[in-house]
């Protein structure tokens, strides 16, 4: 197979970052997702509680010294740079799976790419969460009500548009209907056919 890159955006609580997994390890390849964020902390030598609230679309401002005394600059400005090129990278370096991060509008323009969107009911993602984090229903639904409102409003402060929009992905799938882990060897079966040599 030639070298190839997935890009999974995803609904919160909808499996995006499992079906991801497990569409790596099944294939052997790469696999990206919070470990993007701990590339950028590294990068810029900022402190990650900083980096993650700008991550999440906050403007943060940030101080830094010069030989004048301390200046102030957007931090969430350097973030994305930062996680632009981190990502580029990647998607370079080897076939990978790339979980959010805008990583398909960062990768529009790669030809070997593959952007998937994974959706469910929102019961569906309730429960979920529920379920893999061993929380209350009060306290799932309230993750991911928060969770959706900041990754919708990340990814159109960097896109400019909605995350689900049909003409930036190839394939939207609904994790509730297969289950995550059929949902995994169903888009495994697209990337078969997209990238076989």
């Amino acid at each position: 197979m030639k070298h190839f890159v997935v890009t999974i955006g995803c609904e919160y609580g909808s499996g995006g970052p499992e079906i991801g997994k497990m569409i790596a390890k099944s294939m052997g390849i790469e696999y990206y997702d919070r470990d993007l964020v701990d590339k950028v902390v590294d990068k810029l030598g900022v402190d990650r509680e900083l980096v993650e609230k700008a991550d999440s679309g906050n403007n943060v401002k940030y101080e830094f010294e010069t030989k004048l005394g301390p200046r102030y600059a957007n931090l969430t400005n350097r973030v994305i740079y930062t996680q632009f090129e981190v990502i580029q990278k990647f998607a370079k370096k080897s076939s990978c799976v790339i979980i959010g991060r805008c990583s398909n509008y960062i990768l529009k323009d790669m030809e070997n790419c593959l952007n998937i969107f994974i959706y469910a009911p929102e019961e569906f993602r309730v429960r979920h969460m529920m379920e893999s984090q061993n929380l209350s229903r009060k306290e799932a639904e309230e993750l991911v009500k928060y969770n959706e409102s900041m990754l919708h409003s990340r990814y159109e402060y960097m896109a400019g548009t909605n995350r689900g929009d049909r003409h930036l992905r190839h394939m939207m799938i609904d994790s509730s209907v297969l289950g995550l882990e059929k949902t995994a060897k169903y888009i495994m079966q697209l990337i078969d056919l997209k990238f076989e040599s």
